[in-house]
């Protein structure tokens, strides 16, 4: 039996977050939550987040996973405040987000005293590893290239591909990242290709091109078939001239300071100081 996904649409972000259960059982897993937050007054809120947690709670689910595809840099991640709702959910990330650590710890100036090998979560995946929600075999794949550290995971016959592919009129994500590299891409892309051309496909963005209703889920097939970037018969040398060329077009995101020192964190926010209030940083002409 497929597992049963239920998608949460973040406005803000653009942002899609989902609840995937084993319908064998009561057991769950939450894929990239969103922790609201007002760049303007610096004010965060758990709504979004709390309408998971209330779905998870009115179907009486069992949170084994909370899954990051990414250090996300558009949005807070909820993922601390959810992991200490939901006692016995453990928070996953593959094992590249050192990588993503290490590059931005100097850059925030964090210090030594942050570490910077991802024991802010609770499970790194290697990759390929596999694991379970429940009943359902499930699998963390790499697919860098958006950034260094990026994970699409294979939940029964349903991919949650993070930034690597949207929708297929929406094409992929921009490379321009620190750790972000097109031809990267490209290859990881390839990778998910080769699933079964029926396999469900849920991403973690959507900004609705040309005007038409935001949507979260498409196919294998229909990718290969129609992405605007990437679709069968687009060699990499071309599909790496239009990334980069998109690329350099692009502004960068608006939370994308506050973002990355959080994800780094595993969702947590920095710990208050004297006064007891939380600080977050911005590097003044540093990128």
């Amino acid at each position: 039996m497929p597992p049963e996904v239920t998608p949460f649409f973040h406005v803000g972000s653009n942002t899609w977050s989902y609840v995937v259960r084993d319908p064998r059982s009561h057991a769950a897993a939450i894929v990239d939550p969103v922790l609201d937050f007002d760049p303007a007054s610096a004010r965060t809120a758990t709504v979004s987040a709390g309408h998971l947690l209330a779905h998870v709670r009115g179907h009486d689910l069992d949170v084994q996973w909370i899954l990051e595809t990414h250090a996300h840099a558009d949005h807070l991640s909820a993922g601390d405040w959810l992991r200490r709702q939901l006692p016995g959910a453990r928070l996953a990330i593959g094992e590249g987000i050192r990588a993503v650590q290490k590059t931005f710890r100097p850059i925030f100036n964090l210090g030594e005293h942050f570490p910077v090998d991802g024991s802010q979560f609770d499970h790194l995946f290697a990759p390929e590893a596999e694991f379970g929600v429940g009943g359902l075999a499930a699998r963390a794949i790499p697919v860098p290239g958006h950034t260094s550290d990026s994970n699409a995971y294979l939940i029964g016959d349903a991919l949650f591909t993070g930034d690597s592919l949207f929708m297929p009129d929406g094409g992929t994500a921009r490379c321009d990242f620190p750790g972000g590299d097109a031809a990267t891409l490209y290859r990881s892309i390839l990778r998910l290709f080769a699933l079964p051309d029926a396999t469900r496909v849920f991403v973690c963005h959507d900004y609705g091109p040309g005007g038409r209703p935001v949507a979260c889920e498409t196919t294998i097939g229909a990718q290969r078939r129609e992405n605007i970037h990437v679709r069968d018969g687009i060699d990499e040398a071309t599909f790496v001239a239009m990334r980069t060329a998109r690329d350099a077009t692009l502004a960068m995101p608006a939370l994308l300071l506050p973002s990355v020192q959080t994800n780094l964190r595993a969702g947590a926010l920095p710990e208050p100081e004297a006064n007891g209030v939380r600080y977050l940083k911005l590097p003044i002409d540093a990128l």
